[in-house]
């Protein structure tokens, strides 16, 4: 028995829901709402310490970290569905290279202009109480609550964002250029699936200039959004909009 805990708008969630959809596996959801501070809630985090989203527990044992996750569904399920990790030691690594980056780079970077678009007029609506009480009771990430203040994410700070999701679509595209399709190969795999969701965020809130010059990110980007599991993964409320 599989059960998701997850966020509709979390990147991180996304790229779950994107393996289990790719993978045909039956799940029962559990939608966690932030603005209710559900992820913060002790039940919540006994299951996963870290207070944020997503959590897979599978027959009862939580498996937590987003990438952790995907990884963990494709060694559980190798059969089922699409493979998303190549079956030779050096493809895996290929695959895992990838994902480290996107850790590091792409989903670290996109927080910084989803929270100034998305997420600080209702920051700065909470008293200063209310604030320091939310910090105090995020496990990770607290020094990230701080920088962003009252005021946003300085210039300084988006520019230095924008430089790393400009990498991340130059990647993509040199890499979709020697393998034809896909990142890691000639296949889809969770390379792929796990970069998605920083590239859908970038569109969804105005970012689709980083990659406009390169067309096979373009058609990457076209290709991936064309299989089923896009809309299973980005049904309707899982996006956002800065207008939102």
């Amino acid at each position: 028995m599989l059960e998701l805990y997850h966020a509709h708008i979390s990147t991180c969630s996304q790229k779950v829901r994107l393996c289990l959809a790719e993978k045909g596996l039956a799940w029962t959801s559990h939608p966690i709402e932030f603005a209710r501070g559900e992820h913060l809630m002790p039940a919540y985090l006994a299951l996963n310490p870290n207070g944020v989203v997503p959590t897979l527990v599978h027959d009862g044992r939580p498996v937590i970290d987003s990438s952790v996750i995907c990884e963990y569904l494709a060694e559980i399920a190798p059969s089922e569905g699409t493979t998303l990790m190549p079956r030779d030691a050096y493809g895996r690594a290929r695959v895992r290279a990838w994902l480290r980056y996107i850790e590091e780079v792409p989903t670290a970077a996109i927080r910084v202009p989803s929270f100034n678009g998305l997420f600080l007029k209702a920051w700065r609506q909470m008293s200063d109480n209310q604030r320091a009480g939310y910090i105090a009771a995020t496990p990770l990430r607290k020094g990230h609550y701080r920088r962003f203040g009252t005021e946003g994410f300085s210039k300084d700070q988006m520019d230095e964002s924008a430089e790393r999701l400009r990498q991340t679509v130059e990647r993509i595209d040199f890499a979709v250029a020697k393998t034809s399709h896909w990142l890691a190969g000639d296949t889809i795999s969770l390379a792929d699936l796990c970069v998605l969701p920083t590239i859908v965020r970038m569109s969804d809130i105005g970012l689709e200039d980083a990659w406009r010059d390169l067309p096979k990110m373009t058609d990457w980007y076209a290709r991936i959004r064309s299989r089923p599991s896009f809309e299973q993964a980005f049904y309707p409320g899982a996006r956002v909009s800065v207008a939102d």
